[in-house]
């Protein structure tokens, strides 16, 4: 087994974002809509640990969500 297969990474599939006042977010309740700043047809980010590394979309089937990945996005060094 290699010595890298334990090691941890943060890995966030970022949908959307947006910004709101801290008023806004204080008077949601249960149900509340945000809106996000892309279209169901733009491409979510896959980031690992602060970097963006690929691009996908967003797949439902029943119950369940995943993403398939549409581009995978070289470093610049």
């Amino acid at each position: 087994m290699s010595a890298i297969n334990d090691v941890e990474v943060e890995l966030s599939i970022i949908l959307g974002a947006t910004r709101l006042p801290v008023r806004e977010i204080l008077a949601m309740s249960r149900g509340a809509m945000i809106p996000l700043d892309c279209t169901q047809d733009d491409p979510s980010l896959v980031i690992v640990n602060g970097h963006t590394i690929a691009r996908g979309h967003i797949l439902v089937e029943e119950d369940r969500m995943s993403l398939e990945i549409t581009e995978v996005i070289k470093r610049r060094r």
